[in-house]
């Protein structure tokens, strides 16, 4: 069970809506992956018209949480008015905010989203700050009133998987309590697994399933990963060893003259 600002969902993964080959295989996609809740651009909906009405009452007609970003923004302000328009436009207090610092990397501008974050949150709003993995910035994140964190792993889209364990093993440790959910970067199911194994709560991801070459399959196959490095976690892995430790005991074994 994954508890996100008091609401409880039955699967840890979250999944983008974005750049599907069609609508019916997003429906499918997001049956396949038993997602609970999923991401949706304000832009898509302002700039489609008709077209993003009928995007709206698709993902209506899925039964699924919805969990608007700020794509596409550069400035505390613009992410602040984008959040404040999107909560008018789908009734919900949750926003995934994102506010963009390179063109290249796609990298959080970290200053602006906890200036950001701290405006929505004293606002109502259930903040999910798409961050990096640094933890003094997540700490700032978490003063501002977040009770969500979503590091990346690796720049959006870039399907590289997680590039620095070292420092998503130290989010996790020094933050125990707070829910994890890493976003963007992941390419693999084997992806998944990894960082679900390392104790993090949920992935959120897009690109890996809505451009894979069958993408309601992969919508299953990231499931099945998440939900298996999750439960590895929760059962206790072996740590890897340095020498070689016998499955068999050696003690009491025959002797042969």
């Amino acid at each position: 069970m994954l508890t996100l600002y008091g609401t409880e969902l039955h699967s840890h993964l979250l999944l983008g809506t974005a750049q599907y080959p069609s609508p019916a295989i997003l429906l499918d996609a997001i049956k396949a992956s038993g997602t609970g809740v999923v991401t949706v651009s304000l832009r898509r909906e302002t700039a489609g018209g008709s077209s993003g009405e009928r995007f709206w009452s698709l993902i209506r007609s899925s039964g699924v949480r919805v969990l608007p970003n700020t794509a596409g923004c550069h400035s505390a302000k613009e992410a602040v008015l984008t959040a404040q328009m999107a909560r008018d436009l789908f009734a919900t207090d949750w926003i995934k905010l994102e506010v963009i610092g390179n063109h290249d990397t796609l990298q959080p501008d970290v200053f602006a989203l906890v200036e950001a974050a701290g405006i929505l949150s004293n606002e109502g709003f259930k903040v999910f700050p798409y961050t990096t993995d640094d933890l003094v910035v997540a700490g700032r994140l978490i003063d501002a009133g977040c009770e969500v964190l979503m590091p990346w792993c690796a720049p959006i889209g870039s399907a590289q998987g997680p590039l620095n364990l070292h420092a998503l093993r130290s989010l996790r440790g020094h933050f125990p309590e707070v829910p994890l959910i890493v976003d963007a970067g992941l390419g693999r199911p084997s992806h998944a697994a990894t960082v679900m194994e390392l104790g993090f709560d949920a992935i959120l991801l897009n690109t890996a399933v809505a451009k894979a070459g069958d993408p309601v399959a992969m919508a299953g196959a990231f499931a099945k990963a998440t939900e298996a490095g999750y439960a590895a976690f929760r059962a206790g892995m072996l740590e890897p060893r340095d020498v070689a430790v016998p499955s068999t005991p050696v003690i009491g074994k025959a002797v042969f003259g």
